[in-house]
C-alpha cells in the first residue's frame, strides 16, 4: 500500500479516444472495487523495478555534498502578515477530533483510525468579500511522533485538480508510509475548496447519469456525431451549475466562480496560520505542484520548505501541456509492452514493435460491441482504455495491467474495469467520488483546459497521433469541451516569471513519467530558481509515492534540515 499523486489526463488526449466525460482520480492503493478486484501498488518496503530505488549519482563536476539552506528549524522569521479584513480567518483554531464520522463505509474505514485527528477550517467563499458567505475546508491530521523534536506541520496535496488531501495524508498517516518525515512534522492533509469532504463540493452528476455516461462510447465518424458530443459537453456543463454548491447555501455559479488554484492558494495562507506555523512546509505532488507555485508566487516570505514533485509548468499552453501529456503516455505505453514482452504469455505479444496493434485489436471490437459484466455493467472502448492508462501511472501497476488485458483477449473486462473505476472514483458500493467534477471545475475556471477553437482540430489530430495505442480509429474531431460553456468566467492563473524572496526549494522530476513530463519538472526548477531531482523510471512522480528510498531519503532530509542535494543529482 502508498500514496498515490495524480494529474488528470489532459481533456483532449481523452477526447481522442471518443470519451466525453473527463476524468481523473487519486485512489488508495488497495481500494477494492466492484467484481471483488483490488487496485494495489508496491507493499510497503519493497521497490518496484527500474526505479534506482537506493542509487543516487551526481555530475563529475558536482560538489559532494549538498546545499544548506539553513537549520533545522530554519525557515521565514519576524511575524507573518495578515491581509487585511481577514483577521478572524488568520486567527481561528482549529477543534480537533476523530475523523471516524468520514468511515462511512468499509472501503473508508482507514479514518476510524485513532491516531488521525480531523477539524474543519472556515474560509471566506471569496476574498474579495471576506464578511460574506463561508465554506468550510475538511483537515486532517497525522501528529508528529517525536513531539519534543517536532519542526512543525507539513502540508500535502496530492494532486487532480481534484484529488482528496485527506484521503492521502490519513494512508500516509494510518500506515505509517512517511514515518521518518512523521517523527518531526505533522502530516497535514486538507481538501482544497469544492473537493471530497470540503463543503459545499462540486458535484455534475449523480452516480446512476455516470454509470449512464460510461455505458455509451461517444463516437466521432460524422456531423451529428460530433453534434451529439457537444451536447453531451454542454449537459455536463449545466449538471455542474445545477448540482455543485449546496448544501451551504451558495448557489452553483456563484461557487463555481471561486474555486480557482489562485483560490485555493489563499486558503492555504489561512491555514498555515491556523497551523501555527510561522512558514510553510508543504509537498505538492502533481497538480499539487501548481498550488504550490501558486502560494509561492502569492506568499514568497511566507515559505520554509517546498517539495513540488511531478511538475506542472505554470508557463505552458494547454496545447502544448496535452501534447506532452499524450507522448509521454505513449512512451510508458511502449515500456510497458516491452517488460510484457520479455513474458511468453504476454498479452500483446513478444514483440514491443506490435504492441499498438495487439492492443488496438484487443480494445478497438469494444466499440461497437461492450463486453457484458457480472455487476450488470459493460466494460466500453472507453472504460478499457481508461484502465490502461490508469496502469500506466506507474510500473507497480503493470502486472495489475497484464492480467486485465489478459482477461479482456480471454472474455474477462473485469480486470481493466477494476483499473478504470479507481481512477473514476468509483467505490464498491457503486458510488463516486467527486474527483471527476472537480478535475473538471477547478481546470475550467483556471483556464487550463481552454483551447483556441482555430487549434482544436490540429491538436485533436496531433494528440491521435502522438498516443496512437489510445485512438479509436473514428477521424479525430474538435468536439467542445464542458469548459466551452461553462457558466462563469475564467479567472486564469497569472504566468510565473520569477518569485522574488521565495527560499530555494525543490523539484523532483521523473524521467519517464507520461503524465507530467520530464521537461515541465525542468522548466519549473528554471522558473522558481529551484533545486532539480531527476528520478529514472516510468513512474508520475517519485516523493514517497514509487518506492524510490534515495528520493525520500532526499526529499525528507531537505524538509527536516533544509539541506538541498546537488546540482544535478539523479535518482
Amino acid at each position: 500500500m502508498t500514496s498515490r499523486a495524480r494529474r488528470c489526463l489532459s481533456a483532449t488526449l481523452v477526447l481522442a479516444t471518443a470519451a466525453v466525460l473527463v476524468a481523473c482520480s487519486a485512489p488508495v492503493a488497495g481500494t477494492p472495487t466492484p467484481g471483488g478486484a483490488t487496485v494495489s501498488t508496491r507493499t510497503p518496503g519493497t521497490t518496484p523495478g527500474s526505479s534506482g530505488a537506493t542509487g543516487i549519482t551526481t555530475p563529475s563536476n558536482a560538489p559532494s555534498g549538498g546545499t544548506a539552506a539553513g537549520s533545522a528549524a530554519g525557515g521565514p522569521t519576524g511575524e507573518a502578515p495578515v491581509p487585511a479584513g481577514l483577521e478572524t480567518f488568520y486567527g481561528q483554531q482549529l477543534d480537533w477530533g476523530s475523523c471516524a464520522d468520514l468511515a462511512t463505509s468499509e472501503d473508508t474505514k482507514v479514518y476510524r483510525s485513532a491516531s488521525l485527528q480531523c477539524a474543519d477550517l472556515t474560509v471566506p467563499l471569496s476574498y474579495a468579500d471576506p464578511g460574506g458567505p463561508t465554506i468550510t475546508l475538511k483537515v486532517l491530521r497525522k501528529q508528529a511522533t517525536d513531539r519534543a523534536g517536532r519542526i512543525g506541520s507539513v502540508v500535502t496535496n496530492p494532486g487532480g485538480p481534484g484529488g482528496s488531501g485527506v484521503e492521502n495524508a490519513a494512508y500516509l498517516g494510518a500506515f505509517g508510509l512517511a514515518t521518518e518525515l512523521n517523527k518531526e512534522f505533522d502530516l497535514i492533509g486538507f481538501d482544497p475548496r469544492g473537493v471530497g469532504f470540503s463543503s459545499p463540493e462540486i458535484r455534475c452528476q449523480t452516480d446512476a447519469q455516470r454509470d449512464a455516461a460510461r455505458a455509451v462510447t461517444t463516437r466521432t465518424r460524422t456531423p451529428e456525431e460530433i453534434a451529439a458530443a457537444d451536447a453531451l459537453a454542454q449537459q455536463l456543463a449545466q449538471g455542474c451549475a445545477a448540482l455543485s454548491g449546496p448544501p451551504e447555501g451558495v448557489d452553483g455559479p456563484t461557487f463555481l466562480a471561486n474555486v480557482g488554484t489562485g483560490t485555493v492558494a489563499k486558503d492555504v495562507d489561512v491555514l498555515r496560520a491556523a497551523l501555527g506555523d510561522r512558514g510553510l512546509n508543504y509537498i505538492g505532488w502533481s497538480y499539487g505542484t501548481s498550488i504550490g507555485t501558486e502560494y509561492a508566487r502569492q506568499f514568497p516570505g511566507n515559505v520554509r520548505a517546498m517539495i513540488l514533485d511531478g511538475a506542472v509548468d505554470p508557463n505552458e499552453d494547454p496545447v502544448a501541456s496535452s501534447l506532452g501529456q499524450a507522448e509521454g503516455f505513449q512512451q510508458a505505453f511502449e515500456d510497458f509492452a516491452a517488460a510484457c514482452a520479455k513474458k511468453p504469455t504476454c498479452p500483446l505479444g513478444t514483440d514491443p514493435a506490435g504492441a499498438t496493434a495487439a492492443y488496438q485489436a484487443l480494445v478497438r471490437p469494444l466499440l461497437d460491441t461492450p463486453l457484458p459484466l457480472a455487476d450488470g455493467r459493460v466494460l466500453t472502448f472507453n472504460d478499457a482504455t481508461t484502465g490502461t492508462f490508469t496502469a500506466l501511472y506507474s510500473e507497480s501497476l503493470w502486472t495489475q495491467l497484464t492480467d486485465g488485458l489478459t482477461g479482456l483477449a480471454a472474455g474477462d473486462g473485469s480486470g481493466l474495469m477494476a483499473l478504470a473505476d479507481s481512477y473514476l472514483g468509483r467505490d464498491s458500493a457503486g458510488h463516486y467520488s467527486n474527483i471527476q467534477d472537480a478535475f473538471l471545475g477547478i481546470g475550467c475556471i483556471d483556464g487550463s483546459r481552454t483551447i483556441d477553437p482555430a487549434q482544436a482540430q490540429q491538436l485533436a489530430d496531433k494528440s491521435a497521433a502522438a498516443a496512437p495505442f489510445l485512438a479509436s480509429g473514428d477521424p479525430p474531431a474538435a468536439v467542445k469541451d464542458p469548459c466551452d460553456f461553462w457558466p462563469v468566467p475564467t479567472t486564469a492563473l497569472q504566468p510565473v516569471t520569477d518569485v522574488p524572496g521565495l527560499p530555494q526549494v525543490l523539484v523532483i522530476s521523473t524521467t519517464h513519467d507520461p503524465a507530467t513530463p520530464y521537461q515541465a519538472g525542468v522548466n519549473l526548477a528554471g522558473t522558481l530558481d529551484a533545486r532539480l531531482l531527476t528520478v529514472d523510471g516510468t513512474n508520475h512522480t517519485a516523493y514517497l509515492t514509487a518506492g524510490n528510498q534515495c528520493a525520500d531519503e532526499i526529499g525528507t532530509d531537505y524538509l527536516v534540515s533544509l539541506t538541498l542535494p546537488a546540482d544535478g543529482t539523479t535518482c
